[in-house]
């Protein structure tokens, strides 16, 4: 199964102490993980050659969240405002088709609760197929929702406000999914004005059959979290959010 690599925390850790701002470079990298002997990195494509049905459900792994990837979250998507125990949520590891058809190996961290069930249903996704372009946490865009929106990035887990209020997102508590968010945006209408979030989705807001990586009601993500009991932000009266799923407990 997954052992998270120790190297990179160390050098977190040892500049931690000094008091030394980090580079960019360690700012936006990825923690890699082991894989019966070999090293991935979230986010890098994986042969198709090398995975092997067996091996194919090493991947898909949750773990709590260790020490070295709390310093990789901590004060990014994890904030004190949040008051939570790391102890209820789950880092997972998981395979996945990009929109080029090769496989990524992604990256979720997710309330225990739901864990499991969003497991089975990213493997069920990656068995028939289904393209997310890009899968790694949110922390890599230093946690800022538009820059993770606007490169098409899934996510989940960030300690962060609804924008417009003082209420925590279901994802600040870990019971929220958003897949392939710049071609399935927020949109609100609001004093006449259509906000649109990625700002860069507003193209996509017209739901027609060119949209690439559409979800909507035929679409098997949907099915899926559905089938789990998860709403859909597309379902919404006052607003959509064709990218969000949500959990309530």
């Amino acid at each position: 199964d997954f052992c998270l690599s120790r190297g990179l925390g160390d050098v977190y850790k040892r500049q931690r102490m000094r008091n030394i701002s980090f580079p960019l470079k360690l700012l936006l990298a990825l923690i890699p993980v082991t894989v019966m002997g070999a090293d991935v990195t979230p986010g890098d494509i994986v042969s198709a050659s090398s995975i092997t049905p067996e091996k194919a459900s090493s991947y898909f792994v949750a773990s709590p969240i260790s020490n070295d990837m709390f310093l990789r979250i901590n004060n990014k998507s994890w904030k004190e405002i949040c008051h939570h125990d790391r102890k209820d949520f789950r880092y997972l590891t998981a395979l996945h088709y990009d929109g080029k058809g090769q496989i990524r190996l992604g990256e979720l961290i997710i309330h225990q609760s739901v864990a499991k069930e969003v497991l089975d249903i990213l493997k069920e996704l990656y068995i028939a197929k289904y393209p997310i372009e890009k899968m790694v946490l949110i922390d890599n865009y230093g946690a800022d929702d538009e820059l993770s929106m606007t490169a098409n990035n899934s996510s989940a887990f960030n300690c962060r406000v609804v924008k417009g209020s003082k209420k925590l997102s279901a994802h600040a508590r870990g019971m929220a999914v958003d897949i392939n968010p710049l071609y399935n945006p927020y949109v609100k209408v609001k004093n006449g004005q259509t906000i649109v979030q990625p700002e860069a989705g507003r193209p996509w807001i017209v739901r027609n059959a060119t949209v690439p990586y559409k979800i909507d009601e035929n679409d098997l993500a949907y099915k899926l979290f559905k089938k789990h009991g998860w709403e859909w932000g597309g379902d919404w009266k006052s607003l959509k959010d064709y990218q969000h799923f949500e959990k309530t407990p």
